[in-house]
């Protein structure tokens, strides 16, 4: 490490472009000079973790500006989100530095773009970490990028570790990238959450015998943080309906899932509020006018999921409400920290649920496969004897396709795979499952979550307990939150209100559309590939509701818990059935009424369907008829299939029924969870002599 003094007029020059970013009063840290001096001078690698809003882009776009203006290649910046993208190169421009962007959204662009690196038009190039793991990009692009780079930058560096809260397999690919450069180039990676061990990880990967780490104080002297506990899902929603108006300015309102945030969002919308629903499925460009909206003040609240996470920047968000509580402390720090910037107050507000457990045991279950899964994918790789697509290799797996992709690129950077073009291949070098690892990230995430359940019920100063998380030797009680202050939110909630979340929440009704393609790989043995025909087809169908629905979502996972006992259909449910069906706009109106025989809810089940047919005055045909043992669960849509192919009958009664009255028969079960169960006893029916099958369910997945 280098000795010198800091240079003064290096950092004059520093100042002048740091007053270009952030405006003529801005002033460097002492750290961001350290981080800019070590990277700029000393040409080290170093790892800068501070709270968001500290001025982390800062030390990179300073540090850029300097390295340019000595000769140095561009800088590449490899950064997460798309929001994120936007927001930096829109920095960068007020400072005069040239930032452009290569993803997934803008191939059409990518040409320009390197011509323009090529020539020495662009001063910053982000990258999305996607982009590490396309063959082209990483054996074509990358290595010229990095060997004619002046810095390169890891942006929200946590996702390196498989410690951090937001573990992703593409930013795995980066430690070979930063073992491989060439001597003299500079790296930086910057997060906002990191505890020790996260650091640590981060450090290491970092390739460097020396690197520089700066850890800051991570207090947030704007937030005001609290937790209101609410029995139930409608009165929290009420609730936030009741405060939304007295929270300041305008702000984010996170949800633990998709459903919930178009749910809350379609009841605050009925009560007259400004808002609109966030996620991942949202499509890029409404997601693009949601966030200028939220930036322009045009909305009281984005309703997001995570997906509006690290990428949003607006410094004066007046608030952050959680209906429902993350499964990590660290998560819920990161999160909350996009609020009070720019204002001196912002409320931070927790809406725990009893059913944030059971999506924190949904998340838990996508972790790396076992080793048998594993093994056994490599084995086909092997096999195969050429490259295979994700596509063509999930049939051979019990694995869903995002499983899948997430393990082959973990195997990737292990060096079991390889991805090339057509897919990928197995590179035949040894490799062991560490088992021991994964248990322990396992342990850690239960760990987590029993510490998310210790803050919600803490009675001691919130912020520095959450500091006290992220390993904050300075973590000391705030005085401002709930605890420090005795200054409560009141947990009240007028009957009216309540009344009419319950309303919104029980609105019975989810659309089901069918499967209209049979998976690939399945042609050679169950004989079917491509569309399903049309006189095999089921018809659109319907669900009471979604198991992750906060409104019947709760009721539902209550009656479908495997260790729930099978009773019959109860009067509120089926209630809410009728209510479902009266709402159906069939093209014609069911004749009769059938059932799939289940080995696990029978009662449930065949009350169902013998109900329905009394209220509707159908004739009750009876049910398909499991044949055969139980078929093991499988996560595949080609598995899936495979395994229900022949599990069912079509009996002797039924078949003279619908041959002597043909017509649409409404087709009852419990759940649909992939589909195929639906789409194999639909296609039995029309065999047999429906004229249309309409499914009927208490519940889908999402």
């Amino acid at each position: 490490m280098s000795t010198a003094l800091p240079d003064t007029a290096l950092r004059d020059e520093a100042e002048g472009t740091l007053r270009a970013l952030a405006g003529d009063h801005a002033k460097l840290r002492d750290d961001q000079w350290t981080a800019i001096h070590a990277l700029v001078v000393e040409r080290r690698r170093a790892l800068v973790v501070q709270r968001t809003g500290w001025g982390k882009s800062a030390v990179y776009f300073v540090a850029t500006r300097l390295l340019r203006e000595r000769g140095a290649g561009p800088t590449v910046i490899v950064s997460p989100l798309l929001a994120l993208m936007r927001n930096q190169i829109d920095a960068a421009a007020r400072a005069g530095i040239r930032a452009h962007t290569i993803n997934s959204a803008n191939t059409d662009d990518w040409d320009r773009v390197f011509a323009e690196v090529e020539a020495g038009a662009v001063d910053v190039l982000l990258v999305s970490p996607e982009r590490l793991n396309n063959p082209d990009f990483r054996d074509q692009v990358l290595p010229k990028l990095a060997a004619g780079a002046g810095l390169v930058v890891v942006d929200e560096a946590h996702c390196i570790s498989d410690w951090g809260h937001d573990f992703r397999p593409d930013y795995r690919r980066l430690r070979t990238l930063l073992a491989d450069l060439p001597p003299g180039i500079p790296v930086l990676a910057t997060t906002a959450t990191a505890n020790a061990r996260v650091t640590a990880d981060v450090a290491e990967q970092l390739a460097a015998d020396d690197t520089l780490v700066l850890r800051g104080v991570l207090e947030r002297d704007s937030l005001h943080l609290a937790v209101v506990r609410l029995p139930s899902a409608e009165q929290r929603i009420a609730w936030l309906a009741e405060r939304l108006d007295e929270l300041p300015g305008s702000g984010i309102v996170y949800t633990l899932t998709v459903a919930a945030a178009h749910e809350i969002a379609s009841y605050l919308t009925d009560r007259g509020y400004a808002v609109a629903a966030y996620s991942g499925q949202t499509e890029p460009a409404e997601r693009l006018q949601a966030e200028r909206d939220l930036q322009d003040n045009k909305l009281k609240a984005l309703i997001a999921t995570s997906a509006l996470g690290m990428g949003f920047d607006k410094p004066d968000l007046g608030f952050i409400v959680h209906v429902g509580a993350p499964q990590s402390p660290v998560a819920y720090y990161q999160q909350i920290g996009r609020a009070g910037r720019g204002v001196d107050r912002a409320e931070v507000i927790l809406l725990p649920g009893p059913e944030d457990r059971d999506i924190w045991a949904y998340f838990a279950s996508l972790a790396f496969p076992p080793e048998p899964v594993v093994r056994a994918t490599l084995a086909e790789l092997e096999a195969a004897g050429r490259p295979l697509s994700t596509g063509a290799l999930e049939p051979r797996v019990d694995l869903n396709r995002s499983r899948l992709e997430m393990m082959l690129k973990v195997l990737d950077v292990d060096g079991a795979v390889r991805r090339v073009k057509g897919g990928w291949t197995a590179t035949g070098q040894d490799w062991a499952y560490d088992r021991e690892r994964y248990a322990r990230v396992a342990a850690e995430r239960t760990r987590e979550q029993q510490a998310m359940l210790d803050y919600i019920a803490a009675t001691g100063c919130r912020e520095e307990f959450l500091r006290r998380q992220l390993d904050d030797p300075a973590a000391a009680p705030c005085g401002r939150c709930d605890n420090c202050t005795g200054r409560h939110w009141a947990a009240d909630v007028n009957e009216q209100s309540a009344a009419q979340a319950r309303d919104r929440l029980r609105r019975p009704g989810v659309d089901v559309a069918p499967r209209r393609m049979w998976p690939t790989g399945v042609k050679d043995d169950l004989g079917v590939g491509g569309r399903i025909a049309a006189s095999a087809l089921a018809e659109p169908g319907r669900a009471l509701g979604r198991l992750t629905d906060i409104g019947w979502g709760n009721r539902l996972r209550q009656v479908l818990a495997e260790s729930a006992p099978d009773d019959e259909i109860t009067p509120d449910m089926f209630d809410a059935v009728v209510k479902v069906l009266s709402a159906w706009d069939w093209e014609q109106r069911p004749s009769a009424v059938v059932s799939v025989g289940s080995r696990t809810r029978p009662r449930l089940v065949t009350s169902l369907a013998h109900r329905i047919s009394e209220i509707g005055r159908l004739p009750y045909l009876g049910e398909l008829v499991p044949l055969g043992e139980p078929a093991p669960r499988r996560h595949n849509s080609a598995q899936r299939l495979r395994s229900v192919w022949h599990t069912f009958a079509v009996p002797e009664e039924v078949t003279a029924a619908l041959q002597q009255n043909p017509g649409p028969v409404l087709l009852v079960d419990d759940r649909i969870e992939t589909g195929w169960t639906m789409t194999v006893a639909a296609r039995l029916l029309r065999e047999a002599g429906a004229t249309a099958v309409l499914p009927l369910v208490l519940a889908v997945p999402n």
